[in-house]
């Protein structure tokens, strides 16, 4: 088992990888609002997808490629920002709904 300390977590690293994930959840949700397709079951789909595509990037970096390693703590944060862009998007949904 891994060991890792928990002050790796707020490594400026992870909060890029938290990024780019948040910023990815939250344009496919509003891509699925623009267009008048968001459900619950769609919103969920978004999640796995994304989730799963973190998890999927850090399974071929470990896998794959010689010059790059995979890491769980990496994986922890990109889900970590689906989860953000998720509980932001559905703060604004209502500001959303105005402007369209």
């Amino acid at each position: 088992m891994p060991t890792a300390h928990w002050l790796e977590l707020l490594s400026f690293d992870k909060f890029v990888h938290a990024s780019i994930f948040f910023t990815l959840t939250f344009l496919w949700l509003l891509v699925g609002f623009k267009k008048n397709k968001l459900s619950l079951s769609f919103m969920i789909f978004i999640i796995i997808a994304c989730i799963g595509y973190g998890g999927l990037l850090e399974i071929m970096q470990a896998k794959a490629f010689s010059e790059r390693s995979g890491d769980w703590l990496d994986f922890i944060a990109n889900s970590f920002g689906c989860l953000m862009g998720l509980w932001f998007f559905s703060k604004q949904k209502f500001r959303l709904s105005q402007t369209v």
